[in-house]
């Protein structure tokens, strides 16, 4: 679309006699006669208010021929000797007649008009106050830290073996003819087998007995079709508008050139489509009972424990089908003084290791200032 474009007039105030809103196009303040200068505000020009949506300046533009000459006639430029501000398409100065040189400097107007301004300088108090939110929420991460690196550090001590403990289980268990049921496709006669010394058996398959219909699971099956629709939104073309872009001309003018775009908005519409819809239904199969033999416990487990000797297993008769599980477990306390008596606690791994601690032994410790041990040392047994 074709561009529609306009002059807007910017103003200025004089710093002499503070008079306010003067058009661009004079370069002399109407009260008191001061040409206007580059140095100070004088050669900021207002522009008045932009519209947020189209980027239009809300000033009207000006048409008479004498704003358009003075708007098209270049960027301003300042005497070298009186400093005063001149026409672009003058040689000379209008106040003191002396004659533009390659050294007479242009009005700046950096940015354009349409550039979005410089960030605001936040006050002091609030850069305090930002600085003291930094601090608080520092400390405490950096007391952390110190805390943390204080707790871990470790130091020696010496401790002694208080007594040493052990507890070792023993469970019979028999392989028993016992009833289970089972999927009938699955199931399949096998005579079972019976262990030697507790291993080699096969459990087997026998007596397939007393089938009946059971649900085994269940299944999805296609039972027509069904309309599913789902709300969407998408991007549409409604309408067009206004949009502006805006430049200075280095002379209190500004270049504005508008034109229409595409307007786009969110509609919502529903998206719907056709799908299998499902139902779903039970799988019936036979459930069956058989008998098998399995490893079943027999009574209670047998236990042994003692303090400061040697671990034992506990006795346990055994028949021609059974076997034994074994269970064992062992434990070493260590009283160490780090500021008050503290005890620790050992659990050996296997009987090897627990016969290596004794009773009155001496042991090194690592312990960090939080109260962890982190390493233990074995040393001379006292006699």
């Amino acid at each position: 679309m074709a561009k529609r474009t306009r002059i807007i007039e910017g103003s200025w105030n004089c710093t002499s006699c503070d008079t306010r809103n003067i058009p661009a196009r004079h370069r002399t303040c109407p009260h008191c006669n001061n040409p206007r200068e580059e140095t100070g505000q004088e050669s900021e020009f207002e522009f008045g208010e932009v519209d947020a949506t189209s980027g239009k300046a809300l000033r009207e533009g000006v048409n008479d021929e004498k704003a358009l000459s003075a708007a098209t006639a270049g960027a301003d430029w300042f005497c070298d000797y009186c400093g005063a501000s001149n026409r672009g398409d003058t040689p000379v100065c209008r106040n003191c007649r002396a004659e533009r040189s390659a050294t007479s400097r242009a009005l700046s107007e950096e940015p354009d008009a349409d550039e979005a301004p410089p960030p605001k300088v936040p006050p002091a108090p609030q850069r305090s106050s930002r600085k003291w939110l930094f601090l608080a929420l520092m400390l405490p991460c950096f007391g952390g830290c110190l805390f943390f690196l204080w707790g871990s550090r470790t130091h020696g001590v010496t401790g002694t073996v208080v007594a040493t403990e052990w507890t070792r289980t023993v469970q019979r268990e028999s392989f028993q003819r016992v009833s289970k049921t089972g999927w009938r496709d699955e199931l399949s006669t096998t005579s079972p087998r019976m262990p030697v010394n507790g291993a080699g058996e096969v459990a087997g398959v026998e007596n397939i007995r007393d089938c009946t219909r059971r649900q085994r699971s269940t299944r999805r099956v296609a039972d027509g079709t069904e309309r599913v629709c789902e709300d969407k939104t998408r991007r549409v073309q409604c309408g067009s508008e206004e949009k502006c872009t805006r430049k200075k001309m280095g002379n209190g003018f500004m270049k504005e050139e508008c034109e229409d775009v595409p307007k786009y908005c969110d509609e919502s519409y529903e998206d719907c489509r056709t799908q299998t819809r499902y139902r779903t239904e039970p799988v019936y199969d036979l459930s069956c009972t058989y008998d098998t033999q399995a490893w079943t416990e027999v009574g209670p487990p047998a236990l042994a424990s003692g303090k400061d000797s040697a671990p034992r297993w506990p006795e346990v008769r055994l028949g021609s089908t059974d076997r034994l599980r074994r269970e064992e477990k062992y434990l070493v306390r260590i009283e160490y003084k780090d500021g008050k008596l503290k005890q620790h606690e050992l659990e050996p791994k296997d009987e090897a290791e627990f016969l290596s601690w004794r009773k009155g032994q001496s042991v090194s410790l690592q312990v960090s200032n939080l109260g962890g041990v982190s390493n233990v040392a074995q040393g001379e047994a006292v006699r």
